[in-house]
């Protein structure tokens, strides 16, 4: 067995198992588009698990990778979302070379907020570990693709929890806060509001800094939680 071949299973294995009821059922969560095959969630993780018994020796980290450079380019959603399953297996041998494969992935198939999402908490995982620093994803708010530029704020999120220093967080996003695309705006909402939750001071400081430029997405998300007075405070200025 190679990853060639086995990319070749499992597109065979998602093809006999097509499901358009569930294809129906999920596609209208994605406004750019939903290529799937509707596989029940059961189903999936029952058949990646027996995949991993048996091919993760054999292949090794460097072997997924390369089946998920080749399942992540196909566009279906099932096969993008067995590529980035199958890296879950392999966390303790990640390094940093892994952390800019696994955003290439980002500007070479992955087209959709939930695999983006689900990316980003493999990706937190290196700061949390300290594989990498922050300044690793420097290049990525300047990428042409949406989705490397939304995953910087969502993986972001989780770094709240250990970082004090929430002025070199704001610093950081601060490029992205004049983003066209809604799935960025959106992401840089919600790693805002996260942020007043626990630190609103200076949050707040920078969410005002920028009310009267930034798309207003970004404001309604990173203010969701506040109330009505509260609020007030980021209406933009006419």
């Amino acid at each position: 067995m190679t990853p060639q071949t086995l990319s070749k299973r499992i597109r065979t294995f998602c093809e006999d198992n097509y499901n358009c009821k569930l294809v129906e059922k999920y596609q209208r969560y994605f406004r750019e588009g939903y290529d799937a095959f509707g596989i029940s969630q059961d189903l999936f993780t029952r058949q990646k698990n027996e995949w991993l018994i048996l091919y993760k020796s054999e292949f090794g980290m460097e072997g997924f990778i390369e089946l998920g450079r080749k399942l992540i380019s196909t566009g279906k959603y099932e096969e993008a979302s067995f590529a980035i399953s199958f890296m879950e297996a392999f966390r303790d041998d990640f390094k940093k070379d892994t952390f800019q494969e696994l955003g290439c992935w980002l500007e070479n198939g992955i087209c959709n907020w939930a695999h983006t999402d689900i990316l980003s908490g493999l990706l937190t995982y290196f700061f949390e570990t300290d594989i990498v620093t922050l300044n690793a994803m420097h290049k990525w708010r300047f990428s042409e693709s949406k989705w490397k530029r939304r995953v910087v704020p969502v993986t972001m999120i989780p770094l709240l929890k250990t970082e004090k220093n929430y002025i070199s967080l704001f610093e950081f996003i601060d490029q992205l806060m004049m983003d066209p695309e809604r799935v960025v705006q959106q992401g840089l909402g919600w790693f805002l509001r996260e942020a007043w939750k626990k630190q609103p001071a200076p949050t707040e400081k920078f969410l005002k800094k920028w009310k009267d430029d930034s798309p207003r997405l970004i404001f309604q998300y990173a203010t969701e939680r506040m109330n009505k007075e509260a609020k007030e405070k980021f209406r933009k200025e006419k």
